[in-house]
């Protein structure tokens, strides 16, 4: 055989032999639909400066009063939470303290900086059973509107805690310090929902919108569901794109 033709086959063969790891890595890392106890919360990863700052400054205490303890919705590579079927005892599978994440976005909103607190919850059911009302996935958050976010002598000036797609609205909520006091609960067999509150709640790591992974975003916007109408079943993501600006602006007071 000419040499030439030796070495174009030598080369050839190389070749395909390191395209193999490149694919198996791409598909090692390929979004997939995941139990909801895989997912472990994401250690603090908050945007720099002033927003970054005020972003961690300002950060709720939720109490869960009912139901779901809050679980982790996505991973780094956009694995995201298939979540729990809404049936047999309202707590069932989702009791983990250890798997919550605080979701977060920031943005000016009529001269205030809004950051919006998100959290995600594998199941919505208000009670033992399977209810009509009850379905797979929730997402609720609160948000908060600062006045002279870069300043030391910032100030609160309003914030929203969310329910049943609305929210309720107060320049006086419930909270220790900075930190606005929110409780997960349900009444009259609804869904759940937050109110302020004075009881004990606590904060959980936070994954802001700004500092995440592309892979994240994406897996948060596409969601667990298939459906692009539909991403996350009955729930709805409140702070990507598609309804982060919406949310606002129900939530300015």
């Amino acid at each position: 055989m000419h040499p030439q033709t030796i070495f174009n086959a030598l080369v050839a063969l190389a070749a395909t032999g390191m395209a193999a790891p490149s694919e198996a890595l791409n598909n090692l890392h390929a979004r997939a639909v995941v139990n909801h106890d895989s997912l472990n919360p994401i250690e603090k990863t908050i945007e720099k400066g002033a927003i970054g700052a005020a972003i961690d400054r300002w950060q709720p205490l939720l109490h869960i009063a009912d139901g779901c303890q809050p679980y982790t919705a996505v991973d780094k590579n956009g694995n995201v939470s298939g979540g729990l079927q809404d049936s047999g005892s309202k707590t069932g599978g989702c009791k983990d303290t250890s798997k919550g994440q605080t979701y977060a976005r920031a943005a000016m909103h009529n001269g205030k900086l809004a950051i919006m607190y998100a959290w995600y919850w594998p199941k919505d059911q208000p009670a033992d059973g399977n209810l009509v009302s009850g379905h797979r996935h929730d997402w609720e958050n609160v948000v908060v509107f600062i006045d002279n976010y870069q300043s030391p002598g910032a100030t609160l000036y309003a914030a929203a805690a969310s329910g049943h797609g609305d929210y309720k609205k107060t320049k006086n909520p419930q909270r220790s310090g900075n930190n606005v006091m929110a409780e997960y609960f349900t009444s009259f067999g609804k869904n759940h929902e937050l109110q302020f509150k004075t009881s004990p709640g606590r904060t959980y790591w936070i994954y802001d919108w700004a500092a995440m992974t592309p892979a994240a975003q994406k897996g948060l916007i596409t969601g667990p569901s298939g459906d692009p109408n539909k991403p996350w079943g009955s729930a709805n993501v409140p702070f990507i794109d598609a309804n982060f600006g919406n949310n606002l602006n129900k939530a300015w007071s």
